[in-house]
C-alpha cells in the first residue's frame, strides 16, 4: 500500500473541521465491498426530515411512482450495474474499466438509471476520452476493474473518502470515485446551470482526479470554470462548466490551485 496524500478542500472550521480529501495510492476494499447503480429525472423539490440521522425525501417534479429517499447514513451495502453494451467508445487510448454501484438504502434512483447517466457523461465527446489518452468502459459485477464509482449516502461518503467527514461533498480516494447522493439530488446553491449539468460536473471532476488531475482555479472572470475547479464550493467569477474538453480536442484548464472555500454546515446539507 502506497502512502496516501491528502489535498484539503478548505481549512477547518471552529465548530467542526471539515475537508474533502483526494487520497492517492492503494486503498483496501471498503466494508460491504460492492458486488450496483441508479439515476435521476428532473429538478427535484426536497424536504429533509430530522437531523443528521433523519431521512431526506425527494419528489422529482415529474412525480415518479417511487419518491427518492435516502438516510443520512446508509448501511454500506451496494447494488452493481451491468456492463455497458456496446462496450464504450472506440479509440487507441489506455483502457480504464469502471464499475458503477449504488448504496441499497437509496430509494427511487434505480442503479441502471444512475449507470446510464454516468456512462453517457464519460462517453460524451466533450468528456475525458476526447483527448485520445483514455478509453473508459463500464463493466459489471465480477469483472476486472480499475476503479469504482459509488453513489453513496452522506454518511457512507465519509466512510469511503476516509477524510475529515463533512457529509456534503464528493471525493476520490484511491480506486473509489464517491458521488454524494445529496449533491446528486439537490445540487448546490447558485450553480447557474441545470441539475443535469451539475451531475455531469460531479462525475467529470471526481473521475478527473482518478486520471491524475488536481484542482484548478478560475482563469478569467466571466469565462467557464475548469472542470477541475471546485465548483461545488464556488465559481469565483467563472461560470458553470461540466466538461474537460468543451470544444473538442484541447483540454480547457485553469491555474493549478484551490480556494479556501467554506463547506456548508452539516445541518440541512442532506
Amino acid at each position: 500500500m502506497s502512502t496516501k496524500v491528502t489535498h484539503r478542500w478548505r481549512t477547518a472550521s471552529a465548530a467542526l473541521p471539515v475537508v474533502v480529501a483526494l487520497l492517492t495510492g492503494c486503498a483496501g476494499p471498503a466494508a460491504g465491498q460492492p458486488p450496483t447503480g441508479a439515476g435521476p429525472a428532473g429538478p427535484p423539490t426536497v424536504a429533509v426530515t430530522g437531523r443528521p440521522t433523519g431521512v431526506a425525501d425527494v419528489t422529482p417534479s415529474s412525480a415518479p411512482a417511487v419518491p427518492v429517499s435516502y438516510p443520512a447514513a446508509g448501511g454500506n451495502r451496494w447494488s452493481t450495474a451491468p456492463g455497458e453494451t456496446p462496450p464504450g467508445r472506440p479509440g487507441d487510448g489506455r483502457l480504464l474499466r469502471y464499475r458503477v454501484v449504488v448504496e441499497r438504502d437509496i430509494r427511487g434512483l434505480p442503479v441502471g438509471d444512475i449507470a446510464a447517466a454516468i456512462t453517457a457523461t464519460l462517453n460524451d465527446p466533450r468528456g475525458w476520452t476526447a483527448g485520445g489518452a483514455w478509453r473508459l468502459r463500464r463493466v459489471g459485477a465480477g469483472e476486472a476493474t480499475d476503479f469504482t464509482i459509488y453513489l453513496a449516502t452522506p454518511g457512507t461518503r465519509d466512510t469511503l473518502c476516509q477524510d475529515v467527514p463533512d457529509g456534503y461533498t464528493s471525493c476520490r480516494n484511491g480506486g473509489r470515485v464517491v458521488l454524494n447522493v445529496a449533491r446528486w439530488v439537490k445540487g448546490v446553491p447558485g450553480y447557474g446551470a441545470s441539475l443535469a449539468a451539475y451531475r455531469q460536473y460531479m462525475v467529470n471532476h471526481e473521475v478527473g482526479h482518478k486520471l491524475g488531475f488536481g484542482h484548478e482555479r478560475c482563469p478569467v472572470r466571466g469565462r467557464p470554470a475548469p472542470v477541475m475547479q471546485q465548483q461545488t464550493l464556488g465559481r469565483h467569477g467563472c461560470t458553470a462548466n461540466a466538461w474537460p474538453y468543451p470544444e473538442g480536442k484541447v483540454r480547457y484548464s485553469g491555474p493549478v490551485g484551490a480556494y479556501d472555500d467554506e463547506i456548508p454546515r452539516r445541518e440541512g446539507a442532506y
